[in-house]
């Protein structure tokens, strides 16, 4: 009988390169402890954006061990094999992790922040923990990232942490490669971390403890805080306190528009409170607890003891989980829900300076909750929204951004598109990668103006390129377009309706033909008025309008934006209905006569405020898509209604005309819901009756829902049920918003698909 072969099995080495999410994840102690496991020699290091490992054994070994980097990988790394190179064996004697190496190509992924992670948790409660209720606690798979990243390589002294020595026991766990600490880069403890700082009109206390409880204080006597989380601060105040949630909104001033909750986890159940006043879907559920910790817009039960004005006239209401460990402390000692809305002023970035937050909101603020630890740049939280059955984002932040998605083709240049006026996010594009950044907000003030800048700078510098052209807004006027002009760089024009229908591109592909319904507030079209009710057919950079809407003249311009009862004004006045405006109306109603400063518009979100003001819900806005938000709250799910008149104009669109709407809306004998569901339902089934024709004129496509008139969730849903119904297929956004959030991300499909 044959001996079985008792010899070493032959050695092997591989170079491996890991790309993607591999930085700021615990990664390299990962390949490290997998690399003690089953016996491996060689070395793993970071390499700017990448990781690079030499691996010597026996090949099945090795390949046992490639599989499991890339399927049992930490939760929060997104490993990409993009090397697997045989090599020379050198006879290694062991595993190491070696330095980084900051002179290697750049491959930069740069990571979120990320929410406390479970282990850091038990911690942060466990008594007998020397990190017990510390306010920073972090690990591999948990806490700041982008919010601190000065630049890159992602170590400690690249990031604010930089003024923080270690002490002996947190330089221990940062050295040693078995620790889930290890080279954590925002590692501390009470002896050598940030520490937190209460100020009101009477005292400043220094002290993470005493500042703690001074807060808590000040949060039960009805007080309002501005407290500094991980992106910057939050107004927060009692969600059960009627007066304080009141006298929030009035010192802000926020007369009406919704306020975010932050609820607190009881035990092992996370969601106990939030269920105790809403309605969850399972999604939603998965939502609000991935690691992420979006605010997540859900159904609101009746009688739930929040203050009435959290969300006054609205039926969902916006709920998130704490996800810094300073939240977990305060919701855990407070005990009940926490308002918690950005802390800026109006359309602005959130703010992150301490000094500053004292300044711009000591009318607002009664109390501050500082800490030391500096915040590089903003990053707001994530607002996310189930519509048929899918998270839709309304705003990318905080967990999300900067997130990079795929692109179809190569780019052969830089490119950065500055997005739109509203909501604006940039984008930074090179390779076949898309880099979008995290809300910035309006650009209607010097702050926005100097974040969207900062943001730029920055991004070019952590991922190591160098813009060299701009895709703008092709509106003439926009803050993003005149900015992109000024740069000295080549700048390249895009409709805002197309920058729209590209992101379905981007998201989906362009197998079929596209007919996208590009429906928003406004965006200026190539024919000099505005657009915002169009259907677009073709392809991202080769589309052809061939839908709108019956124009209108909008008295007043950008002011019909925040004043909805001159778009009202304009459908009646433009078919000879008397119209009585509220304030100025001999003056408006000549200026509109002779045409002074009313541009002519196709706009969807114009009709949905003309229809609020007309049934008598908003005639004037104290937030941006109050009265359609409103009307959409006030509708029931169950009215059908016909299209409206569909006709072809000279230059062959298909055009709907809106007048038929004005009679019932005006109708006092129905109610205001009646009126509110009749005008959906009115909406979907013409958008459906236009799809219909259209496929009559050019065969198959996939429908596209674009744009912010889609955050509708009654609207989108009624007519991507109706057009199911009818045989298309049918896409709305999930990855990026559909609103202007998005328009970056379309942007750079337009210049893409031009190029070609």
């Amino acid at each position: 009988m044959q001996k079985p072969d008792r010899r070493p099995s032959p050695c092997a080495a591989r170079r491996l390169t890991i790309t993607g999410q591999v930085q700021g994840v615990g990664f390299r102690p990962f390949v490290y402890r997998l690399a003690h496991q089953y016996g491996i020699t060689g070395w793993v290091q970071n390499r700017r954006g990448e990781v690079r490992i030499v691996a010597e054994a026996a090949a099945p070994v090795l390949d046992r061990f490639v599989d499991n980097l890339l399927h049992a990988a930490p939760p929060l790394a997104k490993p990409v094999l993009a090397e697997s190179t045989p090599v020379q064996t050198e006879g290694i004697t062991a595993f190491t992790i070696k330095a980084s190496d900051a002179d290697s190509f750049a491959a930069v992924h740069v990571p979120p922040d990320y929410y406390t992670c479970p282990d850091c948790l038990q911690e942060l409660h466990d008594s007998k923990d020397r990190r017990y209720r510390y306010p920073f606690i972090n690990c591999t798979q948990c806490g700041p990232r982008y919010t601190l990243i000065k630049q890159l390589p992602y170590d400690r002294p690249n990031t604010s942490m930089v003024d923080f020595p270690l002490c002996p026991v947190c330089q221990d766990e940062y050295q040693n490669p078995l620790d889930r600490r290890f080279h954590a880069e925002p590692i501390a403890c009470p002896q050598c971390g940030p520490r937190l700082e209460y100020v009101d009109i009477e005292q400043r206390i220094r002290g993470n403890e005493p500042a703690l409880t001074q807060t808590l204080n000040a949060l039960r006597n009805g007080k309002i805080v501005a407290v500094k989380g991980i992106g910057g601060y939050h107004l927060m105040c009692d969600a059960g306190n009627e007066q304080a949630v009141l006298r929030l909104r009035e010192r802000k001033p926020r007369p009406a528009k919704p306020l975010a909750v932050m609820f607190p986890p009881r035990g092992d159940n996370e969601l106990a409170a939030i269920r105790e006043v809403a309605h969850l879907h399972p999604t939603e559920v998965n939502l609000l607890t991935d690691p992420a910790r979006p605010i997540v817009l859900v159904d609101k039960k009746q009688n739930t003891g929040l203050a009435n004005a959290i969300a006054p006239q609205l039926n969902q209401i916006g709920v998130f989980l704490p996800y810094s460990p300073l939240h977990h402390v305060l919701l855990a000692d407070f005990g009940t829900p926490l308002v918690a809305t950005s802390a800026n002023i109006s359309g602005e970035p959130v703010l992150t300076d301490n000094a500053v937050v004292e300044q711009r909101l000591s009318r607002v603020a009664e109390a501050y909750l500082h800490h030391d630890r500096p915040i590089v740049r903003p990053a707001d939280d994530s607002v996310y929204r189930l519509i048929a059955n899918t998270p839709r984002p309304l705003r990318l932040g905080r967990g999300y951004a900067p997130l990079e998605l795929t692109l179809p083709q190569q780019l052969d240049e830089v490119v950065l598109a500055v997005g739109g006026q509203m909501k604006n996010t940039i984008a930074l594009a090179w390779d076949r990668r898309l880099v979008i950044s995290p809300h910035i907000g309006d650009l209607d003030s010097v702050r926005s103006l100097q974040v969207f800048e900062q943001v730029i700078a920055d991004l070019q510098r952590l991922y190591e390129v160098q813009v060299q052209v701009i895709v703008a807004d092709a509106h003439p006027g926009s803050a993003s377009r005149r900015w992109a002009e000024l740069s000295g760089r080549r700048c390249f024009p895009v409709l805002h309706h197309h920058a729209h229908a590209a992101t379905l591109s981007l998201e989906y592909g362009d197998a079929k033909p596209w007919l996208v319904f590009t429906w928003d507030g406004v965006g200026y079209g190539n024919d000099d008025t505005l657009w915002g009710g169009e259907a677009l057919y073709g392809r991202a950079g080769n589309w052809q309008r061939v839908a709108s809407f019956r124009p209108f003249a909008l008295p007043g311009g950008d002011k019909a934006g925040r004043e909805p009862w001159r778009s009202a004004a304009a459908l009646c006045w433009e078919v000879e209905l008397a119209y009585q405006a509220p304030r100025e109306h001999d003056l408006v109603y000549s200026a509109w006569q002779k045409r002074l400063n009313c541009p002519t518009t196709t706009a969807v979100g114009r009709l949905f405020d003309a229809a609020a003001a007309m049934i008598g819900l908003v005639n004037e806005a104290s937030f941006e898509g109050q009265g359609p938000m409103w009307l959409e709250a006030m509708a029931t799910s169950s009215t059908t209604a016909s299209p409206l008149p569909l006709h072809r104009t000279d230059d062959d669109i298909l055009r709907a005309d809106w007048q038929p709407v004005l009679g019932w809306l005006r109708d006092d004998q129905l109610s205001l819901a009646e009126r509110a569901s009749r005008f959906h339902a009115t909406l979907a089934a013409t958008l459906v009756a236009k799809a219909e024709q259209l496929r009559d004129q050019f065969g198959e496509f996939q429908v596209g829902l674009s744009g912010g008139v889609f955050q509708n969730k009654l609207l989108t849903e009624q007519v991507m049920a109706l057009l199911q119904k009818t045989g298309f297929e049918v896409y709305l956004p999930k990855t990026v918003p559909c609103n202007d959030g998005g328009l970056c991300a379309g942007q750079v499909m337009e210049y893409a698909q031009q190029q070609n």
